[in-house]
């Protein structure tokens, strides 16, 4: 039961980062591909129907972690206290950005809310790629189960670090860059004309980056926490995973040369998918690993709800995924394929 509830959040947490992840890419990529107000509308155009749908993932994970791990949401969610404001108001600005940029036909009005979407939006990528590496590389837990973390301390992971340091850095970069790809994928995959040219042409220069990028933070994770590997090598089969991969990045590569945008974009999706499973592969027991005491990691064991309440609400997540997957499927072909020029999004 455990087990099965471990992995259903970390599938939500995937779906979060797989469908908002291209919302997250446009919005850094907004300023840099769109060169005029019609441009941008445009990008806007191809995440506007589906946008807030996307974030559903990000509010059903976070209730059903509360649901099921209450410990863990309690001590997270007190130690993170700054950075989640931080995120809390990068989703707030990064919602207006998208909202209020056509409410007036003023340069100085649009090009305001433009900039509060793609800066909101590239800090949210990399707040959220250090929120992982944070998961990873541990936290100063202590014995009630709590902790907090500054900001920053002196950039250097060790048994009191901050919530930025060089390799939670590192794992904000690694998610600055698959995220951006992904959205410059998406771009490409949902647009036609000059716009489309743009995003295939930086998706290609984004490939060789996100290919060194990978390959440093496995080199990163390895140097601060080899125990991760723990579970890989008691279970062979998992070294799937990165073979899985390596295979997605260079699918993207191949796919992208060849100009077939869907199946380029799928990749992108693989490889988001198989970096968070094997991350979550790699931490298992473990919710939160401790940097001073491994006795006071919170784990699916001593974080979990009651058994009896896990197994009713089983059967309520599985009535809620149902609708969600049912509302998903019909968004997404009812606005498939390229989207046109128009005045609004």
């Amino acid at each position: 039961m455990l087990f099965t509830w471990f992995w259903l959040i970390a599938v939500m947490i995937t779906g979060y980062v797989v469908f908002d992840g291209f919302d997250l890419g446009a919005g850094v990529l907004h300023l840099l591909l769109a060169r005029t107000d019609q441009e941008r509308r445009t990008v806007l155009r191809t995440i506007g129907p589906v946008w807030d749908g996307n974030e559903v993932w990000l509010l059903a994970g976070g209730g059903t972690l509360y649901f099921a791990f209450p410990l863990l949401y309690a001590s997270g969610f007190s130690g993170f206290y700054l950075p989640l404001m931080i995120v809390l108001w990068l989703l707030i600005l990064r919602g207006i950005g998208i909202e209020l940029r056509t409410h007036l036909n003023s340069p100085v009005w649009t090009g305001f809310f433009d900039g509060c979407f793609a800066i909101s939006s590239l800090l949210l990528t990399v707040f959220y790629g250090a929120a992982l590496g944070n998961v990873i590389r541990g936290v100063p837990l202590q014995t009630d189960g709590y902790f907090f973390l500054p900001l920053w301390t002196n950039w250097r992971t060790g048994p009191q670090p901050g919530v930025l340091d060089w390799y939670t850095v590192i794992a904000g970069l690694v998610a600055l860059i698959a995220l951006t790809l992904h959205g410059a994928l998406y771009v490409a995959l949902k647009t036609r004309g000059e716009i489309n040219l743009r995003a295939g042409r930086l998706a290609a220069r984004l490939w060789p980056a996100l290919l060194v990028i990978t390959a440093v933070s496995l080199w990163a994770t390895l140097s601060i926490r080899p125990e991760v590997l723990n579970n890989y090598k008691a279970f062979a089969v998992l070294f799937i995973i990165p073979v899985a991969v390596a295979a997605s990045l260079a699918a993207i590569f191949i796919f992208q040369r060849k100009g077939s945008e869907k199946a380029a974009f799928l990749s992108s999706c693989a490889y988001l998918v198989f970096m968070l499973v094997g991350a979550a592969a790699a931490v298992y027991p473990n919710l939160l690993v401790s940097t001073t005491d491994p006795a006071l990691n919170i784990t699916v064991y001593n974080a979990a709800s009651g058994r009896h309440s896990l197994s009713v609400g089983l059967i309520w997540w599985g009535f809620g995924m149902a609708l969600a997957i049912g509302y998903f499927v019909f968004v997404y072909r009812m606005f498939r394929g390229k989207v046109s020029e128009g005045n609004i999004y």
